[in-house]
């Protein structure tokens, strides 16, 4: 692993919160993702699933995770099951996870070899009523039209047991994931350390015609080169309009003079990840127009980010955070009291300038898990990023940060990334002398 070692506590604990919210008598199967194909035969980098890693700490593709906490022997009320190297992949992958490792990383005492699964399986699921499956079911369309190792397992279990009662482990993972425990929040830290590093790397480089990627080249270096999984996501390194494209991520264009660079990027550690927005002139120096609009949105950033504490609903939270941009367009010129007063409920007029939400869960999926009708609680992880977005001016600007919602209000986890614009500037003409 290129993380350190995650304290196994955990990993148990989970388990512990997970098989507490399981119904009598009943199991979970869940397994890892595949590894995806590229072209001929090579692969592209493989991404663990995040509900099996949440329960086992298992960072190792063809993994297959038991709970069946009723069972009558002890043994079975936790299987790891693991592929077993051999000299075939030992000469061509390197080794896998012994049953010791495996041990050692998940807590989990009981650890089979894959080709066990099947087996040892049948020995004890007709002593279950009910088996519980994983199911990518949190944003389906990323896979609506390919068959994941959760799909065939679940066409496997329904072929083979039949006459079982079947329901979603997603349910559980749903309600336990959203609220992270400490060592969660020091993971998501270190995730956003990585990112502040990067970001500095691109204060160092911005100039005029640099292009697009090579900024992006930086935010992918502090992660690499500090122990970072991957990625959080693809970076979007969006130069003047393009910033107005809220996805853009070809990163192919030329940063101009007098152009504002609009950088929404995270890092990946030990699979949870930081999710953070920062704009910054090619130049070194904002335009008037650029400070205008920048300094709305960190207003935005500034007041919108009071409201995520216990107690509010994400609908009522979004209602408000609109209500601080639409004043914002208003002081900027961009539309009217009149509009307003005019405008169709169904059709904002501050949507022309401003369109998407501003807050979502942060953790083991940069738009992690839970359902938006519960309310904020202490312990979630939330981001909160305002935007004001000028096509006619070639102007994007977008701020944001990541939230842990606490008793009495939140915590900013990326309190240390530059935001204020005099801290900008200054620290590029630094980093340029």
């Amino acid at each position: 692993m290129r993380y350190n070692a995650i304290p196994v506590s955990l990993f148990i604990e989970n388990r512990k919160r997970f098989t507490q919210k399981m119904k009598p008598n009943s199991l979970a199967i869940l397994t890892s993702n595949d590894v995806m194909p590229n072209n001929a035969d090579d692969v592209m980098g493989f991404s663990q699933n995040n509900d099996l890693f949440y329960l086992s700490g298992i960072d190792q593709d063809e993994t297959i995770l038991v709970l069946f906490p009723d069972a009558f022997k002890e043994e079975n009320k936790i299987i790891l099951f693991v592929k077993e190297a051999n000299e075939h992949t030992l000469l061509w992958d390197g080794n896998f996870l012994t049953k010791e490792q495996a041990t050692a990383i998940s807590g989990i005492q009981n650890i089979k070899w894959l080709h066990e699964f099947e087996k040892t399986l049948q020995l004890f699921a007709f002593e279950a009523d009910i088996i519980y499956l994983g199911h990518n079911e949190h944003i389906k369309r990323v896979t609506s039209e390919m068959e994941t190792r959760q799909d065939r397992m679940i066409k496997w279990c329904n072929e083979k047991y039949p006459l079982h009662q079947y329901d979603r482990a997603a349910k559980i993972t749903r309600e336990l994931r959203p609220i992270k425990s400490n060592e969660e929040v020091d993971l998501i830290k270190k995730a956003t350390a990585l990112s502040v590093e990067g970001f500095h790397r691109i204060l160092g480089a911005i100039r005029p015609n640099i292009k697009e990627y090579e900024l992006e080249a930086e935010l992918l270096y502090a992660t690499v080169k500090n122990g970072g999984t991957r990625q959080a996501f693809r970076s979007i390194v969006a130069s003047g309009v393009n910033a107005c494209s809220l996805h853009y991520n070809t990163n192919d264009d030329i940063c101009r003079e007098n152009e504002m660079v609009l950088v929404d990027f995270g890092s990946c550690y030990a699979n949870y990840n930081s999710d953070t927005t920062r704009c910054i002139p090619v130049n070194g120096t904002f335009s008037p127009r650029q400070k205008e609009v920048y300094e709305s949105v960190l207003h935005c950033l500034k007041e919108g980010s009071k409201l995520l504490k216990p107690g509010v609903l994400s609908k009522d939270y979004e209602l408000q955070m609109a209500k601080l941009i639409e004043a914002e367009l208003v002081k900027l010129g961009l539309i009217t009291e009149e509009e307003i007063k005019s405008q169709d409920p169904e059709k904002p007029a501050y949507k022309k300038y401003f369109m998407h939400g501003t807050a979502h869960h942060l953790g083991l999926d940069v738009h992690d898990v839970g359902l938006y009708s519960r309310p904020f609680e202490k312990g979630m992880v939330l981001t909160c990023e305002p935007g004001i977005y000028i096509r006619e001016e070639g102007i994007g600007c977008r701020l944001e940060n990541d939230y842990l919602i606490t008793e009495n209000g939140n915590i900013n986890l990326s309190e240390a990334m530059p935001i204020e614009i005099g801290e900008i500037e200054n620290l590029i003409k630094n980093k340029k002398g």
